[in-house]
């Protein structure tokens, strides 16, 4: 929206839709004779003035429809950036020299990488811990000003009580950013637990078709968007016109995508229990699983990645991905083709990963192919060991 009365407008117009008609409908033109029913994509560098643009690295139409259909979901104003870890460093680059991050022993590894990088600078002390365990993380969060957190983790697939340290962080004045990358605001929506930012890799799941690289950050503080909409435009870190239409034009399907994914994904993670070549299966929607019970809690379902660990160990496992035909052996989730890897083979993974760990982003093909496809892979897997 280019002003703030479209933009409140807007919003009073989709408050009484449920999520699944908002990804639809937010972000949408005005409805005017002629006029299209999408977004236009701007593809201004300049602007005359005076108006509330400016310049072409300060705001952008097409930015502005993204945006307002993302704080229609999330429930925050909204910022979309270059890539995810453009909106990560967005967030870590405002935190002044030592200040104590409490962030997931496990996690996506750029953050982690980044997180690494701040404590052995000397610019930040990072305290690890286990996200699941609610009690460690209540007393790591003392004198802390900023509590970290994924859920469920990349790619351990571990579970917050989000609702319960959100709370315990902001009762003592600890700042909270949730990566909501793998629930997605159809899952839980963290701002409402009083969480101050949540942040995407658009890539992933709202765009939903491995063909652009975006990062967004959501927030209800208006002083806390104005520094970091300050980090975007002193880094440079802006998103192409092109490419967030192309988000934009991907979320429209997010609440089918995540319907058919989220089903595909159950129905796996239960035959991937029983099959022999498999120790272990991390998925929260199993009955089974150690974080099905908080999931359930306050969870709108449980996400569309598993991972296993694959007996034979991490030659098995990269044989496994080797030899399928359907699955593609890729990094990165939230696509509507299914994707599998053996995430110690990058070096930055977090050591307290099994190495024999396969992560599988479940896309929307049909359950009983993938399912052949996925059983005939680890069934070669295991020929190496006779």
């Amino acid at each position: 929206m280019s002003t703030d009365q479209p933009a409140n407008a807007e919003r009073d117009y989709l408050s009484s839709f449920t999520a699944h008609t908002r990804v639809v409908a937010a972000g949408r033109p005005a409805r005017e004779s002629d006029a299209g029913v999408n977004p236009s994509i701007d593809l201004n560098s300049t602007f005359i003035a005076p108006g509330s643009v400016g310049y072409g690295r300060y705001g952008n139409q097409t930015w502005s429809a993204l945006e307002s259909a993302i704080e229609s979901l999330e429930g925050g104003k909204t910022l979309v950036f270059a890539s995810g870890m453009a909106a990560i460093s967005a967030v870590l680059s405002i935190l002044p020299k030592g200040a104590v991050i409490v962030a997931s022993r496990n996690g996506y590894t750029g953050t982690m990488t980044l997180l690494k990088r701040a404590q052995e600078s000397g610019h930040a002390e990072v305290r690890y811990v286990d996200i699941a365990n609610t009690q460690e993380v209540l007393a790591e969060i003392k004198g802390a000003m900023l509590l970290w957190i994924e859920s469920p983790t990349n790619p351990a697939l571990e579970v917050a009580d989000l609702p319960t340290i959100i709370a315990a962080a902001k009762s003592i004045n600890v700042g909270v950013a949730v990566d909501n990358t793998f629930a997605t605001p159809l899952v839980q929506t963290p701002l409402a637990m009083g969480a101050d930012v949540v942040i995407h890799s658009l890539t992933k799941y709202i765009s939903g078709h491995s063909d652009v690289i975006l990062g967004s950050i959501s927030t209800n503080d208006d002083a806390l968007l104005n520094r970091l909409n300050d980090a975007r435009k002193m880094a440079g870190a802006i998103p192409g016109p092109f490419e967030v239409w192309i988000a934009l034009r991907g979320l429209r399907t997010l609440a089918l995508r995540m319907d058919r994914a989220q089903s595909n994904a159950l129905e796996l993670a239960i035959r991937l229990s029983s099959h022999p070549a498999v120790e272990k299966v991390r998925y929260p929607g199993l009955a089974t699983d150690p974080h099905h019970a908080m999931a359930k809690s306050f969870m709108k379902g449980f996400g569309a990645v598993v991972s296993f660990d694959v007996k034979g160990g991490a030659q098995a496992a990269d044989l496994a991905c080797e030899s399928s035909e359907l699955v593609a052996f890729a990094t990165s989730l939230g696509g509507v083709e299914s994707l599998w890897e053996r995430r110690h083979r990058w070096s930055a993974e977090s050591p307290t990963i099994p190495t024999n760990l396969i992560r599988l982003s479940v896309g929307i093909e049909d359950v009983d192919d993938l399912w052949r496809d996925i059983d005939a892979a680890l069934t070669k897997s295991q020929t190496f060991q006779k």
